[in-house]
C-alpha cells in the first residue's frame, strides 16, 4: 500500500544571530563536504515549532512536557476541587502518577535539603525522574480519576485501595495512553518505566546546516554606566558574545499514516475522520515553516522567515535533499550572497535525483512557494503557491489519500 509522506525543504538566511548555543556559548556548527557549517540542532527546531502551536491550535490540542507533572496534575485537581488544601492536592496528584505511569514521582533530595534550611518545605514538589508528556486532555481525565478514586476525604489511603482492583489501574492507564495531543502524536513520546506507553514519532526533523562554509565571529561589546559623571570614562562593563550567519537548508518529514494512527478518527458526528489529522498536517507546515530558535534574540533581532519552501507529498519514503549542499555553494561573484546559488543548486539536483530513482509517481506532488528573484530557479520543482493556498493544497490532499486508504 502506498504511504503518505510529506517532505519539507527550506531555505532561509539568518543575519549575525546565535540561534543555539552550545555549552561554550557559541552557535553549533558541524563539518559537513569537508568544511566547517553553521548548525541549528533539531531539538531548537522542534522546540520552536512546539512553541508556535500555541498560536494555531487550542490548548486542549496541545500537552506539556516537564518533569513536574505532580504539580500540573495538583492545578487540575484544585480547578475541579478548589477546596482542597495544595499540599493535599499535590500528594494525590504524585501518587496518581506513580499508578497511572508506574514511574517513580520523588522529590529531588537537593531541593528538599535546600527548602528545608529555609524553612520553606511547601516550595519542594515532586518531580518525575525524567521529561514526561501529557496531554491538556490526559491531564483532565487524571484530575476526574483523582477526585473519584480519593474519596470524600480526599484520602491517598483511599486513592491508593481503589487502584489494588486490577479494571481501576486499567482506567488510570487509559487516561494517559488515550487522546494524546498533537504535539505528542507529531513528536512522539518516550515513558522509561512503562514502554507500553510510548507513542511512536510521527516526525522527522534534520539538523539544519549552512549551504556554505560558515566561521565563528566573536562581538566584543562594551555598556556605558548611566548613571556616571563626565569624570568617570571608560565601560561600567565589556564582554564578547559569539555569532554566525548563514542561509540555511532545513528539512523535516511527516509520515502523515503515523500521525492519523496517533491522532484517531475525529471525535464529532458531523466532522471526517481525517479531520484531525488534516488539522495537525497543517499546523505542522505553517508552525515548521514560520518559527524560530530564540537564542539571543534579543541581542541579535534576528526575525526572518524563509526564502524559498519546497513541500513535496511522496508515496514511498521520506527524502531530505541535503546531498546538493554535500560540495558547499560559493559565493555568487557579481551579486555576493548565497541564495540564488543554492536555489540553483536545488533546482538541478532534484530532477536529477528523482530521474535516477524513478520517482515518478503521478499520485506524488510538489509546492513550491518562494521570495525575491534569487529563488526562480526552484519554480520547476512544484506548483507556485503562497502559504495559504499551500496550507489549503495540503489538506485536501491528506483528506483525498486518508479517505480513499491510500
Amino acid at each position: 500500500m502506498a504511504r503518505t509522506i510529506l517532505d519539507i525543504h527550506i531555505l532561509q538566511t539568518v543575519p549575525p544571530s546565535n540561534l543555539n548555543r552550545d555549552d561554550t556559548g557559541s552557535p553549533k556548527s558541524a563539518m559537513y563536504g569537508g568544511v566547517r557549517r553553521a548548525r541549528v540542532s533539531s531539538q531548537a527546531w522542534k522546540r520552536a515549532t512546539r512553541k508556535a502551536f500555541g498560536e494555531l491550535l487550542p490548548p486542549s490540542e496541545l500537552g506539556v512536557r516537564t518533569k513536574k507533572v505532580a504539580d500540573a496534575l495538583a492545578e487540575r485537581v484544585r480547578e475541579l476541587n478548589g477546596s482542597l488544601p495544595e499540599s493535599t492536592a499535590l500528594e494525590l496528584a504524585a501518587e496518581m502518577m506513580r499508578i497511572a505511569t508506574g514511574s517513580k514521582i520523588d522529590t529531588p533530595a537537593r531541593k528538599a535539603k535546600g527548602d528545608q534550611s529555609e524553612g520553606d518545605a511547601g516550595a519542594a514538589t515532586p518531580e518525575s525522574a525524567y521529561l514526561m508528556f501529557l496531554s491538556t486532555r490526559q491531564l483532565d481525565a487524571l484530575a476526574e480519576l483523582t477526585l473519584a478514586a480519593s474519596g470524600a476525604d480526599a484520602s491517598v489511603t483511599a486513592l491508593k485501595e481503589f487502584f489494588k482492583a486490577k479494571e481501576n489501574k486499567l482506567r488510570a492507564r487509559q487516561a494517559v495512553n488515550t487522546r494524546h495531543s498533537v504535539d505528542i502524536c507529531l513528536f512522539g513520546r518516550m515513558v522509561a518505566d512503562s514502554a507500553d506507553l510510548n507513542v511512536e514519532a510521527a516526525t522527522q526533523v534534520a539538523h539544519a546546516i549552512s549551504v556554505h562554509a560558515s566561521e565563528i565571529e566573536s562581538d566584543y561589546f562594551t555598556a556605558v554606566d548611566d548613571r556616571n559623571t563626565d569624570a568617570e570614562t571608560g565601560a561600567g562593563m565589556i564582554g564578547s558574545v559569539d555569532f554566525n550567519s548563514a542561509t540555511l537548508y532545513r528539512y523535516a518529514a511527516v509520515d502523515v499514516d503515523e500521525l492519523h494512527r496517533n491522532l484517531g478518527a475525529g471525535l464529532r458526528e458531523d466532522e471526517s475522520p481525517t479531520t484531525p489529522v488534516q488539522k495537525a498536517v497543517s499546523a505542522f507546515v505553517e508552525a515548521f515553516i514560520t518559527s524560530l530558535p530564540t537564542g539571543k534574540i534579543n541581542t541579535f533581532g534576528n526575525h526572518t522567515l524563509p526564502s524559498a519552501v519546497v513541500v513535496k507529498l511522496r508515496t514511498r519514503r521520506p527524502i531530505s535533499f541535503v546531498g546538493a549542499f554535500e560540495e558547499p555553494v560559493w559565493q555568487d561573484r557579481v551579486s555576493g550572497g548565497f541564495l540564488r546559488k543554492g536555489c540553483e543548486r536545488l533546482a538541478g539536483y532534484v530532477p536529477e535525483l528523482e530521474k535516477q530513482y524513478d520517482l515518478s509517481d503521478p499520485a506524488e506532488r510538489g509546492w513550491v512557494f518562494r521570495v525575491g528573484s534569487e529563488t526562480k530557479a526552484l519554480s520547476v520543482l512544484g506548483s507556485e503557491v503562497t502559504l495559504k493556498d499551500l496550507l489549503h493544497d495540503l489538506e485536501n490532499a491528506v483528506a483525498e489519500r486518508l479517505g480513499r486508504g491510500a
